[in-house]
């Protein structure tokens, strides 16, 4: 089946691929939310090696990085090639309140899942409130 020329749809990737242009590292998509005591962070990943995902952390700093290299096959023309290749990274600002020492990491299905605790420190508590001895007693009289 011969393939037709679409001016609009070509027009439509060009606009995108300009306005989408970054140089150097890709974009990932990710989900952060707060889960009891843990913030829960989710990055899209899809079709990267789980052995090129690296996750790391530096003082306050969290780092994800992963490369996805592009399929190539010999006597091979590319008719499409939306999918991008190379590095994807994206970096966080821990606050002081977590504990970067028990940040865990997992990767299934294409997501990579961070699980970063919240320390004892930064956690609600109550606080006793106590009463004065001059309180004491004019509530006892």
């Amino acid at each position: 089946m011969p393939m037709s020329f679409d001016p609009f749809n070509s027009l439509d990737r060009l606009t995108e691929d300009l306005i989408n242009f970054r140089p150097g590292a890709r974009f990932m998509p990710v989900d952060l939310y707060l889960d009891g005591d843990h913030y829960v962070l989710n990055a899209d990943l899809p079709g990267i090696d789980p052995g090129s995902v690296d996750v790391d952390v530096d003082g306050q700093l969290l780092t994800i990085r992963a490369q996805r290299t592009a399929a190539t096959q010999e006597n091979s023309k590319w008719l499409t090639n939306e999918r991008p290749s190379g590095t994807f990274l994206r970096q966080f600002s821990l606050g002081r309140g977590v504990e970067p020492d028990q940040i865990s990491a997992s990767y299934n299905n294409g997501v990579l899942s961070v699980i970063v605790p919240v320390s004892e420190k930064a956690k609600p508590r109550k606080i006793e409130i106590a009463r004065s001895d001059s309180e004491q007693k004019s509530l006892n009289v």
